[in-house]
């Protein structure tokens, strides 16, 4: 995601280093590349004028401070007006509703009826809501059933009526069916076409008329560029709708849509979905995304993410048998999973600063953890607990019921090995100590005042 636009734009600003100061010839050298870049990432036109016109007026309004380089200063303010072009602050969604309805809208395969699983799962387990999924799209046979799918995945009923081919009456009806059952949220899934033509636009107005949703949510397929900006200004005209969602946003996208869809429709994108999984969409947020585009990185998402898996009694009791020196196999494989929980390999070590532009060219693979879990799982519950007793014929009986080498087996006891040992280390006397002395070394040994 974006990383052609983000080395782009890093040779735009190299024009500016060594220069002594800003002047309007070196400035436009550098938005003339800047703009470049814009376009070549398929952002709007008129949008990448709009955009380096504003950069240009106030990168020339600026005293450049003596502390500041000229092309420290010019990724400063490219990165507010990125922020700025994308809505500038995350939009929230409305849930006040009783229930609250909200209705998806977009073309067929911009990925609705997976985001209206994902938004279920997310507002259920984030916020409290009590979920009811309507399958409203009537003409696509595998819809009802995908939908079906991905409630009993996340344990979110579905509302559906196999018989009846009029997705206004249908959704009327689930909205009956959530007062009467005490779900406060319905998510309405509705039908799309290859293309905008006048038979969907009238559908999806007919049941906005009759359901009067709190929220509109206008879904795209983010790698489909410029077609998605066009698009969403088509379906925002008849549905002046409340939000965008750009799904696939993990893909191969140049990121056009993400840049020029605020511009020209002038309503805000609330949600990116990040992957296949239930749990991989991500409030968009404007500020973070620009990070992300300059190779800043995203720090905040990335402990959003561990925060959201962490938990602090498993956390105590971690400690505890760290401080112990019984950190096993068991309580290793554990951790395992919960990094797997926070989503795609690559996109979390691209969220830490600096990191993005080293790995850009890595295959980091999401199964990266296989050979480590098959060979804990192909030691035993006491093997696990005790890993002392791993003595050579156990392990090369591991190596084979796991299908690796006895030297991997070998590398990962002794990684762990020492994982331990910083570990507890660092939990006990040794480690406060070391800590200690770091604190000591900092303050120079200065006295201080009373």
């Amino acid at each position: 995601m974006f990383e052609n636009l983000s080395d782009r734009l890093e040779r735009s600003f190299k024009i500016l280093k060594g220069e002594g100061r800003i002047t309007e010839i070196n400035v436009a050298e550098t938005l003339k590349d800047v703009r470049r870049a814009l376009l070549d990432a398929d952002v709007n036109y008129k949008t990448a004028k709009e955009f380096t016109e504003n950069v240009k007026q106030k990168a020339l309004g600026q005293n450049v401070l003596t502390a500041v380089k000229p092309h420290e200063l010019m990724v400063k303010i490219v990165h507010d007006e990125l922020a700025a072009l994308m809505g500038g602050t995350a939009a929230d969604i409305d849930i006040t509703g009783k229930p609250t309805v909200i209705l998806m809208s977009g073309l067929q395969g911009s990925g609705k009826t997976t985001f209206s699983g994902k938004l279920a799962n997310m507002l259920k387990s984030k916020r409290g809501k009590h979920p009811l999924l309507v399958a409203g799209d009537v003409y696509r046979p595998a819809a009802i059933e995908q939908l079906k799918i991905l409630g009993e995945q996340i344990g979110v009923p579905v509302y559906f009526e196999e018989e009846n081919k009029n997705p206004v009456e249908i959704a009327k009806n689930a909205i009956k069916q959530a007062k009467q059952t005490g779900k406060d949220l319905v998510i309405i899934d509705t039908a799309g076409r290859l293309a905008i033509d006048e038979v969907l636009m009238n559908e999806i107005t007919a049941i906005k008329d009759a359901v009067n949703p709190n929220e509109i949510l206008f879904v795209v397929d983010a790698m489909t560029g410029q077609d998605a900006v066009n698009t969403a200004k088509e379906f925002n005209d008849r549905l002046n709708f409340d939000g965008v969602v750009l799904t696939k946003l993990d893909g191969d996208t140049r990121g056009g849509a993400a840049l020029s869809i605020r511009s020209v429709v002038d309503k805000p994108i609330k949600f990116v979905g990040t992957g296949e999984k239930l749990d991989a969409l991500d409030v968009f947020h404007p500020e973070r995304m620009a990070d992300r585009i300059l190779g800043m990185g995203d720090i905040v998402s990335l402990v959003e993410r561990a925060q959201e898996q962490y938990d602090e009694d498993e956390a105590r009791r971690l400690q505890k048998r760290i401080a112990k020196n019984q950190f096993d196999f068991n309580d290793f494989i554990a951790q395992i999973q919960q990094v797997k929980k926070m989503g795609n390999l690559k996109e979390l070590a691209s969220m830490i600063p600096g990191i993005g532009k080293q790995i850009k060219d890595l295959d980091i693979d999401d199964d990266a953890f296989k050979s480590i879990e098959a060979i804990i799982y192909s030691m035993t519950p006491a093997e696990r607990e005790k890993p002392e007793l791993l003595n050579g014929s156990r392990r090369a009986r591991i190596a084979k019921g796991s299908g690796t080498e006895v030297q991997e087996v070998n590398k990962l006891i002794k990684q762990f090995d020492e994982t331990r040992k910083m570990m507890h280390m660092m939990t006990t006397g040794g480690g406060k100590a070391m800590m200690k002395g770091v604190r000591a070394g900092r303050g120079g040994g200065r006295k201080k005042k009373r």
